[in-house]
């Protein structure tokens, strides 16, 4: 069965486990324009792993490389938390653990506006993030 969180206690799960992970599933483009999470403070990189639904297998073999223990905590981050439940229960499926979606997502849904970032998720509350370079 895969959890889901939300962004603010993904932050505080990954504060309060040594060893949990944060996978960012989103696409090389998405890292660019909007950042990715920024886990320096806790002595911690994100593992970027764009998922493809197209290359499960692909994407499954690549989290085996990346976190290798199946009793390693796994958080998953995507844009608005559809990818991000498509990882967590493959993950669950591999034999993982601790399988979670961060349901809010990087960016959450768009607003009334369709901006995203303005009603939840990681950027919403301004939780660490850089812009890779």
């Amino acid at each position: 069965m895969v959890d889901c969180i939300s962004a603010r206690e993904g932050w505080e799960r990954l504060a309060a486990d040594k060893d949990a992970v944060l996978v960012d599933v989103r696409m090389p483009a998405e890292w660019q324009s909007v950042g990715l999470p920024d886990l320096t403070t806790l002595d911690k990189n994100v593992v970027a792993l764009s998922w493809d639904p197209y290359d499960a297998a692909g994407f499954a073999q690549a989290l085996r490389d990346a976190v290798p223990d199946l009793a390693t905590p796994i958080l998953f981050l995507c844009r608005s938390g559809v990818r991000s439940q498509q990882t967590a229960e493959l993950a669950a499926h591999l034999g993982y653990e601790t399988s979670v979606n961060i349901v809010e997502g990087y960016e959450g849904p768009p607003d009334a506006t369709g901006q995203r970032g303005r009603v939840c998720g990681w950027q919403f509350q301004d939780l660490p993030r850089y812009f890779p370079g």
